[in-house]
């Protein structure tokens, strides 16, 4: 079977009225950062905070933050996905249940995809944190000890600042799997990119040349934040510290 390339399809009207296809495919990167830069700021939050508090050496709350990091980490995050959308409007109280279910579809999608990848995200961010504050000798916690900071000051002026150091490059890579991770919101009917490709495919049925856009778009979003992390690792460097670079 031969297949009709068509490249000049991103010119043509998309059949929802809204423009072409190529702004079809431009709302939905739209989308796909949207979501992405809110989930992460929520997975950062969120990840810091379960690090930080399993390494205080309280038994009861370590244990709790290890349950949830084993909760979001080893369930499937599109079995996530569906839970948030299709099951916790239903397990709430009925009224905040109907305000979800009543919402704007598009708004009510993104949220939900936001709220789940933020999560998804942060539980694995949090075992970063935690296995880079471990890493740090000793000596740290002990100088800031006999500087005489308290607990919350240790992590906050000597700990923290130095783990970010540690874990940027893991952090690099969670970043990108976060916007790749991006792309299961259509599933639940979010046009991000990936499902902008779908849609376009299916009306116009030129598959190889939607998904190569969004192949193309991804790459091109997942450079610039590499560029972007790698600044930032390259800023906050301490000379002499895990092999800075010279």
């Amino acid at each position: 079977m031969n297949y009709n390339w068509n490249w000049l399809i991103f010119w043509a009207d998309a059949p929802d009225g809204t423009g072409t296809y190529l702004y079809t495919l431009i709302r939905g990167m739209y989308w796909t950062l949207g979501v992405s830069v809110l989930a992460w700021v929520i997975a950062l939050a969120v990840g810091v905070v379960i690090g930080v508090l399993r390494t205080i050496r309280v038994s009861w709350i370590e244990r709790l933050c290890a349950g949830y990091v084993e909760l979001f980490r080893n369930v499937p995050l599109l079995v996530q996905m569906f839970l948030w959308y299709f099951v916790f409007p239903e397990v709430v109280p009925k009224s905040l249940g109907d305000m979800i279910k009543q919402a704007d579809p598009v708004w009510s999608t993104f949220w939900t995809a936001t709220v789940c990848l933020g999560l998804f995200t942060s539980s694995r961010i949090a075992e970063q944190v935690r296995a880079g504050i471990t890493a740090l000798p000793s000596g740290q916690s002990m100088a800031a000890t006999a500087l005489g900071l308290t607990k919350p000051q240790m992590y906050r002026y000597v700990l923290l600042p130095m783990t970010v150091r540690i874990i940027m490059p893991p952090l690099t890579s969670e970043a990108l799997n976060l916007i790749k991770n991006s792309s299961i919101a259509f599933t639940i009917g979010l046009l991000e990119i990936t499902g902008a490709a779908r849609s376009m495919q299916e009306f116009s049925f030129q598959i190889f040349e939607s998904f190569t856009a969004a192949t193309i778009l991804y790459l091109i979003i997942n450079l610039v934040v590499v560029v972007l992390m790698r600044l930032i690792e390259k800023g906050i460097s301490v000379p002499g510290f895990i092999g800075t670079k010279r």
